[in-house]
């Protein structure tokens, strides 16, 4: 299986192009911060000392949000590639079992999502220190570093039950683009989740992938937060928290980290179980 995680990892990473449609979303969120949103946004916290530190903050917990879920997907193109050129055939056809073959693809998915997160948290925290933020404690990287590992869990569950759905690479590709959109949206990430209706803010709320995003902001904008907000009301600071989508409420109850995890864990058996399901129902996996 090893061998096999090697390979895909090493086709998608020479794929530029793909590496590149992967991040795109990415790309897209940060852009737009750079050049048109992310002073509009500092404006309405201008009476809060750190208040691009808060935002920088907030947007380097959006971009892992997005990231973890759109190179996960972009790593299992490499699977829906391997079907239409036949060499997942040449696969079968060898030693290696049916099961390796398939952990081989969630395995590299899961690796290739969570160090392009890594890389991406490194980044946020160089742009965030060069306007004047300070860096994550040890601890609090750390538990950044749990939480990606658990989203790319949830993600590539989610991710694979997706693929596999998809048997072209035109459907693959069209789909890449359709959720690299979306899960923008989705996730709070283009704009923050107070600002949207109350039916968009619980489409958010429902999906589980923003319940991660919630969970990086959290930990990423807990210290700026507590320096900036320092001697204002909690209330005041939860009702800002909820508009940047940091905390969430469901019937004016605000859900605790350990709820997130528990969404988090729950929708990557749920989907992991589904999974598994699939393949033994599917020819190409099954024996």
């Amino acid at each position: 299986m090893i061998g096999l995680v090697q390979r895909n990892m090493t086709v998608f990473f020479r794929d530029k192009a793909a590496v590149f449609f992967s991040l795109i979303s990415a790309l897209i969120v940060f852009g737009l911060y750079v050049f048109f949103l992310g002073d509009l946004w500092t404006s309405n916290l201008n009476t809060i000392a750190n208040g691009r530190e808060i935002m920088d903050s907030w947007l380097t917990a959006g971009l892992l949000t997005v990231t973890s879920f759109t190179t996960a997907m972009g790593a299992y193109g490499v699977m829906v590639e391997d079907r239409v050129r036949g060499i997942s055939k040449d696969f079968y056809a060898s030693p290696v079992g049916r099961k390796d073959i398939v952990g081989g693809y969630v395995l590299s998915a899961f690796i290739t999502g969570l160090i392009i997160s890594v890389i991406t948290l490194l980044l946020g925290e160089v742009y965030i220190v060069s306007n004047g933020g300070k860096w994550l404690d040890v601890f609090s990287f750390a538990k950044v570093i749990g939480v990606l590992i658990i989203t790319s869990l949830m993600n590539n569950s989610l991710l694979f039950v997706l693929v596999s759905f998809f048997s072209t690479p035109v459907s693959f590709s069209a789909a890449s683009t359709v959720v690299g959109t979306l899960i923008g949206f989705l996730t709070g990430v283009y704009v923050p989740t107070g600002v949207l209706s109350s039916s968009m803010q619980w489409v958010i709320k429902l999906f589980p992938v923003s319940h991660a995003g919630a969970l990086l902001r959290q930990i990423v904008m807990d210290k700026p937060m507590s320096r900036g907000f320092s001697g204002v009301p909690a209330k005041q600071v939860v009702q800002v928290k909820e508009t940047l989508g940091v905390v969430f409420t469901f019937e004016n109850r605000l859900l605790q980290p350990w709820m997130h995890v528990l969404i988090i864990l729950g929708t990557a058996v749920v989907f992991f179980l589904l999974g598994v399901f699939i393949v033994s129902r599917n020819r190409d996996f099954s024996k």
